[in-house]
């Protein structure tokens, strides 16, 4: 091997063994790096040492008084504990068919309609013996009214016979014993008596009713020897009852009849009254 051919050798780099060399280097700085930043980290983590330090007043000051402890409360007393009453008795329920309690029911909603009837009916028997009783006491009511209007007619009826009597005896009467009459004398009014009456009452008539066509009441007119009125009554009704009560009225109203032409007054009289006269 010549000079200039190891001059060459020294000149050309070396081959590639030595880069795991290089590696193997900075794996180991690296390395070295790490363990003591660990070291570093752990040092600064450990607790720093306490510092203790007094400080004192500028101006000296007295402290106040310890506030009293309060005392201590005593413990409520212990709550009475109530025992518990005993759970109530629970009667086993005893299973019922379907069909029983169907029957069961069936008879209660009978029984209950026979009840309901019942007391339907009763209800009904006591309206009925309210009703007839209320008849009863409205049948007794105008017979007793009835009974008092025939005894007041009675009596009216007497007090009159026994007027007619008093008048008749007062003036002489002339009649038989068995006569049935009560004027003084038998005799009948004039042919124009009856128109004279007719003019004394018709101005006594107040009615102001319509009537269709001209119906007549016939009124008997009893009077006594002086001329006094002493007693009415509707023989026969006109079919208008407004006008046979306004004939009614008028007679009492007129009071007094006119004398005959003889000077005396019929006992009894039968007058007719028509609207348009």
């Amino acid at each position: 091997m010549t000079a200039a051919t190891l001059t060459r050798d020294a000149l050309i780099p070396r081959n590639p063994d030595g880069l795991g060399r290089g590696l193997g280097l900075a794996l180991l700085a690296h390395a070295l790096l790490i363990v003591a930043l660990a070291f570093s980290v752990n040092w600064r983590s450990s607790n720093p040492v306490g510092v203790e330090a007094e400080l004192w007043a500028a101006v000296p000051q007295i402290a106040a008084p310890r506030a009293a402890e309060p005392e201590p409360t005593p413990p409520p007393p212990p709550k009475k504990v109530e025992p518990a009453p005993p759970p109530p008795k629970v009667e086993p329920v005893q299973k019922v068919p379907d069909a029983q309690i169907a029957i069961e029911k069936a008879k209660r909603e009978e029984e209950k309609r026979k009840e309901e009837a019942r007391r339907e009916e009763l209800q009904r028997q006591k309206d009925e013996a309210q009703r007839k009783q209320a008849e009863l006491d409205k049948k007794k009511e105008a017979a007793e009214q009835q009974k008092r209007a025939a005894a007041e007619a009675a009596a009216a009826e007497k007090r009159r016979e026994d007027q007619l009597k008093r008048l008749a005896g007062i003036a002489g009467a002339t009649g038989e014993p068995n006569s049935g009459g009560t004027a003084a004398r038998t005799a009948g009014p004039s042919a124009t008596y009856a128109g004279r009456i007719k003019a004394r009452i018709m101005p006594n008539i107040v009615f102001g009713d319509t009537i269709a066509g001209n119906p007549q009441a016939t009124v008997e007119v009893k009077a006594g020897p002086d001329g006094t009125i002493i007693g009415k009554r509707l023989l026969k009704s006109s079919g208008v009852p407004a006008w046979d009560e306004a004939v009614l009225r008028a007679i009492d109203k007129t009071e007094v009849l006119p004398r005959d032409t003889d000077g005396r007054v019929p006992p009894t009289l039968e007058i007719s009254f028509r609207p348009h006269e």
